[in-house]
């Protein structure tokens, strides 16, 4: 599973794509840095998208099939396992998610 410290660590090396798919109030309420807002609902329809526009509602490029990087995340993890779920039955066979979700997040950035 995905730890905090790991994903810090791609952050900081922009080596991830992160997709936080809880509700836009709750992402505007509080976000991981550089996460990209993509709501469980509207996920399927939004990985279908052409890549070009994908990238202009978005605002950053559309993941690839094979991309590696890719790692979801929701409040607790539940939603986050969702969107995998999706995710890999739309062949982006090596997404991945971040199971403490963004408790886990906040709880360890207060440390």
């Amino acid at each position: 599973p995905l730890t905090k410290p790991t994903l810090k660590a791609m952050l900081a090396n922009h080596g991830v794509q992160l997709f936080d798919v809880r509700n836009p109030d709750e992402f505007q309420a509080g976000r991981i840095p550089d996460s990209v807002n993509i709501p469980l609902g509207q996920l399927e329809e939004s990985l279908k998208l052409p890549p070009l526009q994908f990238q202009q509602q978005f605002g950053v490029k559309a993941p690839k099939k094979e991309d590696d990087d890719i790692v979801f995340h929701c409040r607790s993890g539940k939603r986050s396992l969702t969107a995998l779920e999706i995710a890999h039955r739309l062949r982006f066979s090596k997404a991945r998610h971040y199971a403490g979700g963004y408790i886990d997040w906040e709880e360890r950035e207060k440390k």
